[in-house]
């Protein structure tokens, strides 16, 4: 995978200095335009192979309305830091842990604002989202899935002079729907997924289980009817309270037509899935591993030990391949490289194989066996945050991306 991102790049500047430049003008320009074509070509088909590689169909190309949540980039640097940290303490820790065990891509998906409606659960109104999924591949397990709710502090000149209702409790429930509601006298078939009992006075993301409705949409498409999220006040307030209440919008559940065009694209409703793919460690636990690698100490090499099988620095830049239109974070990272010799006899630090040293053995009396090659004997991954092909971001493990060791094998 290293040598693939290494290729790339080295490709690239190939075609850079193929195409253009003096020796462009040195070429008869059939020549030229036949050596381009190729060349374009062949770099078309070695960056798909090594968008497959990343799970992608095809490059991604995101408009300038792609908008990444916090929440994900949040995700990403809890990861991208070992899998935790101070920001996550006590039991929101150890459930966000629970969920992404067995995880090792994170999806989030914004509802389609074209298809919110307002709909009647036993009399009282509640309002539905439609959350297109199609793009999760049929390969991926979902693991888990929270619905995220923005609620904004309930303050107002009314609610300050009665403590009761700055003070208060309402109940915000989430339903899946399993069939929706054919006329205006009919109400639509639902089951209560989670709930929760929230202050009024407190401005924060309200998190809800869905994760039982959001597996069975990814196996049947055809069953996704959305969610329906219903408001519920205590039963003693007053008309007056309820009626403060329902000016003050507080849970931030739909486009308001006034003030709300610059906070709304990180407010909205966001439906975020965790699953598994079937390859690599989860998340956690690859983060985990390459948080508790330890080095021994450094040897100092002899300097005809320089030339040796070692590693070397190697970083990679994305927006080197211009990746960086899609890639959200991180800019680059460090892959490094294995390069050297492996001298006969193999020494200790070499890290070799008992085959690597009777190979080499064999090769100090017969030059027609090769010697024992200078390879990657330890890889770590990295986390990638992105847009995919449908402008859904995604946050993914991949496997054996960072040169940990180098050995002769």
């Amino acid at each position: 995978m290293v040598a693939a991102v290494r290729s790339v790049t080295a490709l690239l500047l190939f075609a850079q200095v193929l195409l253009g430049g003096v020796a462009a003008a040195l070429v008869p320009d059939v020549e030229r335009r036949r050596s381009g074509e190729q060349s374009a070509s062949f770099l078309r088909e070695f960056e798909l192979r090594l968008l497959n590689m990343f799970g992608l169909k095809r490059r991604p190309t995101p408009s300038g309305a792609a908008v990444v949540p916090h929440y994900m980039l949040e995700l990403y640097h809890m990861h991208a830091a070992g899998g935790g940290g101070e920001q996550q303490q006590g039991a929101r820790k150890r459930r966000a842990d629970r969920v992404v065990s067995r995880a090792n891509t994170i999806r989030s998906f914004h509802h389609e604002e074209a298809l919110e409606a307002l709909s009647s659960l036993k009399g009282r109104t509640t309002q539905q989202f439609i959350f297109n999924l199609t793009s999760v591949p049929a390969e991926e397990l979902i693991t888990a899935a929270e619905l995220r709710i923005f609620r904004d502090q309930v303050l107002s000149d009314f609610t300050t002079s009665n403590s009761s209702v700055a003070g208060g409790f309402h109940r915000i429930n989430i339903f899946e729907v399993f069939r929706p509601s054919q006329s205006s006298s009919e109400e639509p078939l639902t089951r209560l997924l989670d709930t929760r009992l929230v202050q009024d006075s407190h401005s924060r993301w309200e998190s809800f289980d869905v994760s039982s409705a959001v597996a069975r949409w990814t196996a049947h498409s055809h069953h996704n009817h959305g969610l329906l999220v219903e408001v519920l006040h205590p039963e003693e307030a007053s008309e007056e309270e309820e009626a403060e209440r329902s000016r003050r919008r507080h849970l931030r559940v739909s486009r308001s037509l006034h003030g709300e065009e610059d906070t709304w694209p990180q407010a909205r409703p966001l439906l975020v899935t965790y699953s598994h793919d079937g390859q690599g460690a989860p998340l956690l636990q690859a983060h985990r591993e390459k948080r508790q690698t330890r080095r021994g100490p450094k040897q100092r090499r002899k300097p005809h030990q320089r030339t040796n099988c070692r590693r070397h620095p190697l970083y990679v830049d994305f927006s080197d391949v211009g990746w960086n239109e899609w890639i959200v974070a991180p800019p680059g990272y460090h892959a490094f490289y294995c390069h050297g010799e492996c001298p006969f006899p193999l020494s200790d630090h070499l890290n070799s194989t008992n085959h690597a040293i009777v190979q080499t053995l064999v090769n100090s009396v017969n030059s027609n066996i090769p010697r024992a090659c200078c390879v990657p004997t330890e890889l770590s991954p990295i986390s990638l945050l992105y847009l995919d092909e449908y402008e859904k971001v995604v946050l993914k493990n991949y496997q054996d991306m960072v040169v940990e060791g180098c050995g002769c094998r």
